[in-house]
């Protein structure tokens, strides 16, 4: 396990990549970019400190790590990207307008990376979930309700079911899909 600072600047995130394909043995093959931050404060109150950390960890750092990684795996032909999105890049709310733009601009990203690194053997896609069980929004478990009520599946996600859709997008049962966003949101985009 290599521990990072995503915040850090973007010469800390090239050492970060650097470590990570040491600790490998010199080979990075699939890229998963879930880390984000969420300050759910509204426009006016959201502080300096939170708009730069934000920023950093949700566009600067999968740009500075992907910009890190992709060129090995061109080199060798092979890899897979995948960029954790979010239903909220689709959908205004309040409250949470920096974190969904930032998830926006992620997918986006991916479309982009897609078309750049996709002739070069690697594939880029994001699996854009929906409201998920997770020890931070199980604490407040009435946004959890709020987000989840009248969706088609009738509940939150779970963490095994996004991860079972992120294992099939880096899967070879996957290797036709590039520059795609699969949401797994228990329909709440397809529905609002």
């Amino acid at each position: 396990f290599v521990n990072g600072d995503l915040a850090a600047s973007p010469a800390d995130l090239r050492a970060l990549a650097a470590a990570w394909t040491t600790a490998l043995d010199g080979r990075v093959d699939i890229l998963v970019h879930n880390a984000a931050l969420c300050p759910a404060v509204n426009t006016v109150s959201l502080t300096d400190a939170d708009l730069e950390a934000t920023l950093a960890v949700n566009v600067r750092a999968p740009h500075v790590l992907t910009a890190a990684l992709a060129p090995a795996m061109a080199e060798r032909g092979t890899g897979a990207i995948v960029v954790i999105g979010s239903w909220m890049a689709t959908v205004g709310h309040a409250f949470v307008g920096l974190y969904s733009a930032t998830k926006a601009a992620e997918t986006q990203l991916a479309r982009s990376w897609a078309a750049e690194f996709g002739p070069r053997g690697i594939r880029v896609n994001t699996v854009a979930p929906g409201a998920t069980r997770t020890p931070i929004n199980d604490s407040d478990g009435d946004v959890i309700a709020a987000m989840t009520t009248g969706i088609p599946a009738g509940r939150p996600g779970r963490p095994e079911e996004i991860a079972s859709a992120i294992a099939w997008v880096v899967s070879d049962e996957a290797a036709y899909l590039h520059g795609a966003t699969i949401p797994v949101d228990g329909g709440i985009t397809g529905t609002r």
